[in-house]
């Protein structure tokens, strides 16, 4: 047996329980805080095809991976997107679309439903039409304002989520009376994580404390104002919290990303560790890379912990926070998040919060996603 903290920690038995299948790279936005490899173009002439993706699904099924969602990129931009939603339903799966809402039509949604689409999570900016078009580059406001209102009216549970950044945390309060209004079910008020091109933008992105407690004040007021019309999510800030995220329950813990060229990942951003050689599906069944890779295994546990975090009372809590987010400010993957106020890095965060707000004095602009840009390594 297994000793306590020496195995990953997981809810499926030993096994994966959410897939996100990331279809396509591709996107019609240009959002400023895309989340998305730098390098999305790369993957462009080597996605999966319909059959691969169809046998991935399964191959995760026999796992006993049980929730999928399809994501991108935008995944609407996949002709097939209706086959594989039917076959993920056939096969058992809960089925999650994470889509921005460019690319669905009612018919489409129609067409969705009917494969068995069981929720939508649809991507905001703003109630504002200029700082929405300013963090996602295109103007694109009426059209997800109309995508919004047919997706509820085909009564599909929805998650609106929102990335919060500087230029629309001070809109909180009118983005909750929206989505009350709009009848959503959950509303995620998510403050951007600094990976990729929010990490490039994170001087022009990163709002101050103050105007975070101002924006925490108002959800408070709006969960005792609407009760159960809304759940309201604040996913917190770690830059200024002092605590790391729980990293999706620990790498590859629960969690499963497939990218569109195959390559399969133990959380959505490890890609950033560029030494490393992920598996792909093209060349090796899900089961063995799930409990047999080397990268599966790398940060699995706490084994691989440094001090503070192996000594740590939170450890089976924070899982030794966000492995990506270690490697991006410290160089290695293998140091305590330097978003916890007990890492030995923890000043990189405190000068990456004060030069933001220094950034503040010069009306920089926000650098799009887009491919032609070739922007970092």
């Amino acid at each position: 047996m297994a000793k306590a903290g020496s195995e990953p920690r997981l809810d499926g038995g030993g096994n994966p329980v959410w897939l996100l299948l990331e279809l396509t790279y591709q996107c019609p936005l240009q959002c400023a805080f895309c989340s998305n490899p730098r390098q999305f173009a790369d993957y462009r002439q080597n996605e999966l095809s319909t059959a691969e993706w169809i046998d991935a699904m399964s191959q995760a099924r026999a796992l006993g991976a049980m929730q999928i969602g399809f994501s991108g990129g935008e995944p609407t931009l996949r002709k097939d997107l209706e086959i594989l939603v039917a076959e993920a339903d056939r096969l058992g799966y809960y089925t999650n679309l994470i889509t921005s809402g460019i690319g669905l039509t009612e018919a489409r949604l129609h067409a969705l439903k009917d494969a068995g689409l069981r929720h939508i999570q649809l991507g905001f900016q703003s109630t504002d039409r200029d700082v929405a078009r300013q963090l996602a580059g295109v103007d694109c406001w009426e059209r997800k304002l109309a995508i919004a209102r047919s997706i509820k009216a085909l009564d599909f549970p929805m998650v609106l989520n929102v990335p919060i950044t500087r230029q629309n945390i001070g809109q909180v309060p009118d983005i909750i009376d929206f989505a009350a209004e709009l009848g959503v079910e959950y509303l995620e008020l998510a403050n951007v994580q600094y990976y990729n091109w929010a990490l490039l933008n994170r001087d022009q992105l990163m709002p101050t404390r103050e105007e975070l407690e101002r924006a925490e004040a108002a959800v408070r007021e709006a969960r005792i104002r609407l009760g159960d019309r809304l759940t309201l999510f604040f996913v917190i800030p770690d830059y200024h919290e002092g605590r790391p995220k729980a990293c999706m329950n620990g790498w590859g813990a629960i969690h499963l990303t497939i990218a569109p060229n195959g390559d399969v990942l133990p959380c959505s951003q490890a890609t950033n560790f560029k030494h490393l050689e992920f598996p792909n599906l093209r060349r090796q069944r899900l089961e063995a890379i799930w409990h047999d890779s080397p990268v599966f295994k790398l940060y699995r546990g706490d084994a691989w912990m440094p001090e503070p975090c192996r000594s740590c009372s939170e450890k089976e809590t924070d899982f030794g926070g966000c492995r990506c987010q270690a490697l991006l400010l410290t160089g290695s993957g293998h140091e305590a998040d330097p978003a916890c106020s007990k890492s030995p890095h923890h000043a990189l965060v405190r000068q990456a919060v004060q030069q933001a707000q220094r950034a503040r004095l010069v009306d920089a602009p926000l650098i799009p996603r887009h491919a032609s840009q070739g922007i970092g390594p």
